[in-house]
């Protein structure tokens, strides 16, 4: 098979094109000939910082596609039948084997592309909001990065729970389309003092709840912004800032932060509700996936770049 595989740590060129040979479908194991990959945060981060396990190297988390071999223990799937999977690594490929819980079928009404952009984005908004932050009804929640694929999904989610949602994203393009999806005050980080306009926006009160994917300095940021008993849900490290933070700043006004890793869970029967779940409510037109643009599986080291280049609203697909 064909796969973006790589030999080394570095940025999006030390991905290349080849020949490698197919995955081996163990006993509880399901293989699929990949359709869509969608490109997650994670997997940027690990092409260029997590230790190569073995090389070439497969990165990527998350890929949808038809299933086309079924290990002899598992039970419940069919040959041909559509699924999206999630895992530690081997999505950028044109076959892929998961251990058959992180395989999740595609509901009718969901097309494979938008299904291969659901179960992490939208499951580490939900757990960031809900699982860990707690978001109440009639709270009010800020969301970091709110045009990536994290934000729109928290930014749905949070609104459908009746909260109030801030965002922030560098340009109004991207905060225009976080509006259409219910976003009620948008704030330009790149124009705008955060935290000033966060108390601006709460008449000095702070929010109830931060969704932060970003981290560095980002995250000092968000934790100037939180009111009385106000909480972070920190998932990650976009940013890739490497600072120190004092975090003595909590304890005034008794706020928290919870580190969250939703892949942590992904076999647990909450999550594989949850995923379940949330496919169905993005097949019923409940919640909307944003597609930004897509990518030839050959063309993984341009699609990386884009990606990191903070140009994309949503989410960067690849087609084998």
């Amino acid at each position: 098979m064909k796969a973006a595989v790589q030999y080394e740590l570095g940025g999006p060129d030390v991905l290349r094109y080849e020949e490698i040979p197919d995955p081996v479908c163990g006993e509880n194991d399901v293989r699929i000939k990949v359709e869509a990959v969608s490109i997650e945060g994670g997997d940027t981060l690990h092409r260029a910082g997590t230790p190569l396990p073995a090389t070439p190297h497969v990165v990527g988390y998350q890929a949808a596609g038809e299933i086309i071999e079924i290990g002899k223990n598992v039970k419940g799937y069919e040959l041909g039948q559509k699924v999206v999977t999630v895992n530690a690594a081997g999505s950028h490929a044109e076959q892929r084997v998961v251990p058959y819980l992180t395989a999740f079928q595609i509901p009718d009404g969901l097309s494979v592309e938008e299904a291969a952009t659901v179960p992490i984005p939208f499951g580490t908004a939900h757990d960031c909001l809900f699982e860990f932050g707690r978001l109440k009804e009639g709270e009010t929640v800020l969301v970091q990065a709110g045009a990536s694929a994290v934000g729109l999904a928290a930014i749905q989610l949070a609104k459908r729970a009746g909260a109030t949602v801030i965002a922030t994203a560098s340009d109004e393009k991207k905060l225009e389309t976080a509006k259409k999806l219910g976003l009620d005050h948008g704030i330009n980080y790149v124009t705008q003092d955060l935290v000033k306009e966060v108390m601006r926006l709460t008449n000095n009160k702070g929010v109830d709840l931060v969704v932060d994917p970003v981290g560095g300095s980002t995250l000092e940021k968000s934790i100037a912004s939180l009111g009385h008993r106000g909480r972070i849900s920190w998932m990650g490290s976009a940013g890739r800032e490497k600072i120190s933070y004092d975090l003595s700043t909590l304890a005034p006004g008794n706020r928290s932060l919870t580190g969250i890793f939703f892949g942590g869970e992904i076999i647990t029967e909450r999550v594989q509700k949850l995923v379940r779940d949330l496919l169905a409510d993005v097949a019923k037109g409940e919640l909307k996936v944003v597609l930004d643009k897509t990518f030839k599986l050959s063309e993984a080291a341009e699609a990386h770049s884009y990606i990191e280049s903070r140009k994309a609203i949503g989410r960067v697909l690849m087609k084998p």
